[in-house]
């Protein structure tokens, strides 16, 4: 069977996991908990407890390091840690890999490390991005550190707002006033991010940037709305009179052409039952 380590059985993490594991993959995730754990302990999948504290603490986990493949799913928690101690995890991190046998590994970032100008273009993986145009100082540098001088194959990918599931746009805005309504949006659906993840592994496509991104960019007024027929939700109390003429939009462009398959690739009919 081939060997998959996700650090990180998060939102994401675990979909991936499940989906994997499904498909006859050796999946190995990592949680923080002992509790967590034990309450993963029944799916198909094993887990081993990590926690960067900032130094790696736990159970079992450097078995997340004997396997070829290495997926890392652990955003910043900027509510509730520095971005310094942020910095420091992934260093530790990316120095147990380096004294591994991991080859290969996807770093999931975000879209939010390009800039926040809105224009015409839509942002693509040959833009140039450094600190002083960057719309997430934190994110850039978490790809620099676990870019820099390295062992292993890596791919990067910058997804957008990962909607599906649970994750319903319009729960999120109820009772807001003034919401912008007419912002395009970047999301992917997390069938489509669990399957971009198992299409890098498959195809092989590594020292790689990818975009996250469902190629359709509708606005956010038509999404909630077309949510509240679906769901029991409260609508938004107002939405902003502001109109844009420009927007910030990530390209799909690169994942497309190198001919990965959208299950939704527009986020007005994402399915929130799978």
């Amino acid at each position: 069977m081939k060997k998959i380590s996700i650090v990180g059985l998060g939102w994401l993490g675990k979909a991936l996991a499940e989906k994997l594991s499904s498909e006859e993959y050796d999946v190995l995730g990592s949680t923080t908990t002992e509790e967590k754990a034990k309450s993963l302990s029944q799916e198909a999948y094993s887990v081993v407890t990590l926690k960067l504290a900032p130094h790696p603490t736990g159970k079992g986990f450097n078995k997340l390091f004997e396997v070829d493949t290495c997926v890392i799913t652990i955003p910043p928690k900027t509510r509730s840690q520095s971005q310094e101690f942020y910095f420091q995890q992934l260093t530790f991190l990316k120095k147990l890999i380096d004294q591994s046998k991991v080859k290969r590994v996807i770093f999931i970032s975000s879209s939010g490390v390009y800039p926040n100008e809105p224009r015409e273009i839509p942002y693509d993986e040959e833009d140039e991005i450094n600190p002083d145009n960057t719309g997430n100082p934190v994110i850039l540098e978490a790809e620099r550190i676990i870019s820099e001088r390295r062992l292993y194959e890596l791919s990067i990918i910058r997804f957008g707002g990962l909607m599906g599931g649970g994750r319903i746009l319009a729960k999120y805005f109820q009772g807001r006033e003034n919401v912008d309504g007419e912002a395009r949006v970047n999301y992917i659906h997390q069938t489509d991010a669990v399957n971009l993840c198992q299409w890098i592994i498959e195809q092989g496509h590594w020292e790689e940037v990818f975009n996250g991104v469902a190629p359709e960019h509708p606005n956010k007024k038509s999404i909630i709305e077309k949510n509240l027929k679906e769901f029991n939700f409260d609508p938004p109390k107002s939405y902003s009179e502001l109109h844009h003429e420009t927007f910030r939009l990530i390209s799909s462009e690169k994942l497309i052409e190198m001919g990965f398959e959208f299950t939704y690739p527009d986020p007005l009919y994402f399915d929130y039952n799978s």
